[in-house]
């Protein structure tokens, strides 16, 4: 799931889709929810993953579980791969490294499995009916900076960690650099050849069956105009993320000033800005006098603009 848009992040340059890697979530999307390898490709990966045969499955890409009402956060999955009458499974490619993002990721897990078990528990239905739900991360980060491959996690009892606990709850952290503990060759090639997806490092079998799909799916033009779009609401996202950024600073600076008494006229001419802009920005910071809250004064002004 990703982030709500970064206001301090840069512009960004487009890369041809051809060089773009498996680990990036638009290629992986692309490649999953694809009409013809789709299907062929997510169960090559998952299997390489999970080290076992997968099963029918169906496909959801950018699969939301909204909230129970509007104050309530819901959560939109990259992919969620049904496995029929086996594992949901939901797998993140994710490069958000910032430290706040890396330090929230457990919680954040914890959210996607419990919104996951209720969107999946009909009214009615007994507990024992859930489905076993696997939360597959692929990072290019150290998200515990062990310097392992793959992280586990399970529940367990803390007294007596060999006790059999099976709540059918599962969650892979595989970051793609790692070189502690001892994973399969298979998945250290496959994390490879996902975060550098070139044909030389396609250097198995599988891998090159994969390769092939990949130079397939970035070969479809309907995936190139997808890609299109996608860096366009990205450029702007990006425009109207420093738009606002100005905006706050301005503010920032109108309200030190208020503070101070200046004037309309004064705090125009200082900021060099048009009088009567400023003085309907003023009316309302004066109506929060004297706490001054930025953030519900910013709302006001961003609503006052829209009308």
């Amino acid at each position: 799931m990703r982030n709500e848009t970064d206001r301090t992040r840069q512009s960004v340059t487009m890369r041809p889709i051809e060089e773009l890697n498996l680990i990036e979530d638009f290629l992986t999307n692309q490649m999953i929810i694809h009409p013809v390898v789709g299907l062929r490709f997510s169960k090559r990966v998952l299997a390489m993953i999970l080290g076992r045969e997968i099963g029918t499955m169906s496909i959801a890409a950018q699969k939301a579980y909204p909230g129970e009402n509007t104050d309530r956060h819901g959560i939109r999955l990259d992919v969620c791969l049904d496995e029929h009458g086996g594992d949901i499974v939901d797998l993140e490619p994710d490069q958000n490294s910032s430290a706040e993002d890396v330090k929230s990721l457990p919680r954040r897990v914890r959210f996607y499995h419990a919104k996951i078990d209720a969107g999946s528990l009909a009214r009615g239905m007994e507990y024992s009916a859930l489905r076993n739900v696997v939360v597959i991360f692929i990072t290019t980060y150290d998200p515990f900076g062990l310097n392992r491959m793959v992280y586990t996690i399970s529940s367990k009892c803390e007294e007596v960690p060999d006790m059999p606990y099976d709540d059918g709850a599962k969650t892979l952290f595989l970051y793609t650099k790692g070189k502690e503990g001892n994973p399969p060759e298979e998945l250290r090639q496959l994390l490879h050849y996902m975060e550098d997806t070139r044909v030389e490092n396609a250097v198995t079998p599988e891998l090159r069956e994969l390769h092939e799909m990949v130079t397939q799916v970035k070969c479809d033009k309907e995936v190139g105009l997808a890609y299109m779009k996608a860096y366009e609401l990205e450029q702007r996202l990006l425009r109207q993320g420093r738009e606002e950024g100005k905006e706050e600073a301005l503010l920032q600076k109108i309200i030190t000033k208020v503070r101070k008494g200046k004037t309309v006229q004064e705090i125009a001419e200082a900021l060099e800005e048009d009088e009567t802009t400023i003085g309907k920005w003023i009316e309302i910071v004066n109506r929060y006098a004297p706490q001054y809250d930025q953030q519900a004064i910013m709302n006001e002004v961003m609503n006052e603009k829209s009308k």
